[in-house]
């Protein structure tokens, strides 16, 4: 028998996703302490944190690269599992969770096999100069040795939420982020080990969090409890969980080639200053980490609660959740939009203590979170679409925000504005594509549901 607090059935929709997204909020925001605890460190080292800051910007691709397949199949097998949870399929639902491991161990050994090869080459295609290849060749060749730490505890920790755990699911990434910011200033400053300390915390912290999460679901306490014969492959299974989670790793995969294309662009058209935008780069990226976590933990907690009311067959619930995640939200990106733009030295000055970047900075920063508001747009739609298997709709729009619009605009606006054309890709594509999923959404899924909810037709299809 399933606990009660595992039922979305039950009580508020409201109060379900937040339940579900207070804890998950936390636990990503500790989560994000990670990489930019590492970032605020360096980026303070006297004398080098400039290039050494620059350096861990241009391990960013190739960190967000192996987190796509990561969330590929999180993002895929989480949901079905909530789905499988809701219509009562509980060996369905293990399978998944199993499966689901399984991809991500035999995955992060080969990830890590290709990327220790390619290492140098890549680093210099991605815009590393010989001053900061030696800050990123140091860092990534310590990061890589806890890949497969990094996919299970974040991965699999999807699944602890799915369970209606996200407190536990929370405390996996509170206890990894708390012994990384203990670790950090003790490896990078009392050991003077600098930035491979840096790295060196952060895959001992990933490694305790990866051990909180298996030692969860292999525990009674597990409503879906993990085993050999869960893990055992499931081929249909598998293809279920590409299928869907290929969204997510699109959305990820997109963003690596994104961040590729900017340290491209700032070394074309940024000249001798080249390493300096890099680094402005690297840190609007790491305020955008951290500014939009409230909305990830928002569409993170209604995940489950979307997909385990569909699965059930609540198509009402689901619209208030649909409204409820939106709304949430959108008030949040309203606030935190002004504060940035009021005051981009401030959120700056967190990474690095070099004025040059801090003053050159501003101009990037005030232009890159111009539409960050309708980014809220994006995320409400594609949740949607992710937590009710509606895969084909949402990989479309993660292809069509990111490499129909900020890809060649990113190419081209430079040749009329300089680096400012690197940074204003971003707004433009928040704006179109944000729009244009939400829309779509609207229409094809929200008022459908509607329809079904009143009996007047069946559920929408794939």
């Amino acid at each position: 028998m399933e606990r009660a607090g595992g039922d979305f059935t039950r009580g508020s929709v409201a109060r379900n996703i937040l339940a579900q997204a207070i804890p998950l909020t936390v636990a990503q925001l500790v989560q994000c302490l990670y990489n930019v605890v590492d970032r605020i460190y360096i980026g303070h080292l006297p004398g080098v944190g400039t290039d050494a800051l620059t350096g861990i910007g241009l391990v960013f691709p190739v960190v967000t690269f192996i987190g796509a397949f990561t969330m590929w199949y999180s993002s895929g097998g989480a949901p079905l599992c909530a789905i499988a949870r809701g219509a009562g399929k509980t060996e369905r639902a293990e399978r998944l969770q199993g499966n689901t491991l399984t991809l991500q161990l035999v995955t992060s050994v080969g990830l890590m096999a290709v990327c220790y090869l390619f290492q140098r080459p890549v680093l210099y295609a991605f815009g590393a100069s010989d001053a900061t290849y030696f800050y990123a060749d140091q860092y990534l060749t310590i990061y890589l040795l806890g890949t497969p730490f990094a996919m299970v505890s974040t991965g699999m920790n999807q699944f602890i939420n799915a369970q209606g755990e996200p407190r536990i699911g929370m405390l996996t990434t509170v206890l990894g982020a708390a012994l990384n910011i203990m670790l950090d200033p003790i490896f990078i400053f009392a050991f003077d080990m600098g930035v491979p300390g840096a790295a060196l915390a952060t895959i001992l912290s990933q490694l305790v969090s990866a051990v909180w999460v298996l030692h969860f679901l292999l525990s009674r306490r597990s409503i879906l409890r993990l085993s050999w014969e869960t893990m055992r492959p499931d081929w249909p299974l598998i293809r279920e969980i590409l299928a869907l989670g290929v969204t997510g790793f699109i959305m990820q995969a997109t963003n690596c080639l994104s961040q590729v294309v900017c340290n491209v662009g700032m070394k074309l058209y940024a000249g001798a200053q080249r390493d300096l935008y890099i680094g402005i780069m690297t840190v609007v990226n790491s305020i955008r980490e951290i500014i939009q976590l409230p909305v990830i933990g928002i569409t993170n907690g209604a995940q489950p609660v979307l997909g385990y009311n569909y699965g059930a067959g609540q198509y009402r619930r689901v619209r208030q959740g649909i409204l409820f995640m939106f709304f949430c939200g959108l008030a949040y990106t309203a606030v935190v939009w002004a504060a940035v733009l009021l005051e981009p030295r401030f959120f700056l000055g967190i990474f690095s203590s070099d004025s040059a970047l801090v003053e050159n900075g501003v101009r990037g920063v005030r232009i890159y979170f111009l539409a960050f508001l309708t980014m809220n747009l994006q995320y409400a739609g594609q949740t949607s679409f992710t937590s009710l298997g509606k895969a084909k709709r949402a990989v479309f729009f993660s292809l069509f925000r990111k490499v129909v619009i900020v890809l060649p605009l990113t190419l081209l606006l430079p040749r009329w504005m300089g680096v400012d054309g690197v940074f204003a890709a971003e707004p433009i594509s928040n704006v179109i594509g944000g729009g244009a999923c939400f829309l779509t959404m609207m229409l094809t899924l929200y008022r459908p549901l509607g329809r079904a909810a009143a009996g007047q037709e069946p559920p929408i299809g794939r």
